[in-house]
């Protein structure tokens, strides 16, 4: 049989069948590529979906703070467990601050408080505060601070996310008052917050 032959053998609403199909199943491609595309770009912008994250907290130079803070979601908040040491006895600012860096001796390239909205400084359960305003740690007289608290303003996803932020403790207390920083002194600890390994 030739191929002219093959070629009339064909059934014309057969051939309209298989290009319709086609078509169809190019724009279920290109919808799908769309999909990934988007869901790609969003984790870009909002950083990666999480539930809990870490930050190890070390000493600035000439300092002796330790210790881990991590974050976990519960229903729509963010609760906050610090376990530090070697801190002078008393209060003692604890704040996150706008970039995960602590490359600097002084803990000053963690840069100010993380403040997206650009409010005041203020307390913890103040109406009015920075996102990164978590208040006072307070040590005992071993220089061992806990705190287990319950934030209803920092996130770990979208615009108050504090993933790639950091975590500062200072050498004096938060007076809850003086701006920007609320007076809290020196920068003793610091720690770059991360998205928490919970397979182990």
């Amino acid at each position: 049989m030739s191929a002219m032959t093959r070629c009339r053998d064909i059934d014309p609403q057969s051939h309209r069948r298989r290009a319709r199909l086609l078509r169809i199943a190019g724009r279920f491609a290109a919808l799908a590529a769309v999909v990934l595309t988007w869901t790609s770009c969003n984790e870009t912008l909002l950083g990666p979906k999480t539930d809990q994250a870490v930050a190890v907290i070390h000493p600035t130079t000439g300092n002796s703070v330790s210790g881990t803070v991590t974050f976990t979601e519960e229903s729509g908040r963010v609760r906050v467990v610090a376990d530090v040491i070697g801190l002078s006895p008393g209060d003692h600012g604890f704040h996150i601050h706008e970039f995960g860096d602590c490359s600097g001796g002084d803990g000053k390239t963690a840069g100010g408080h993380f403040n997206p909205t650009g409010s005041d400084h203020g307390g913890p359960d103040a109406a009015v505060r920075h996102v990164g305003d978590l208040g006072n740690i307070t040590a005992d007289a071993r220089g061992h601070a806990t705190m287990n608290r319950l934030d209803a303003v920092i996130k770990l996803q979208g615009d108050h996310s504090i993933l790639g932020r950091a975590v500062i403790v200072h050498a004096g207390a938060d007076d809850f008052t003086t701006q920007p920083t609320g007076g809290a002194g020196a920068r003793v600890g610091c720690g770059v917050i991360g998205v928490q390994n919970v397979s182990g």
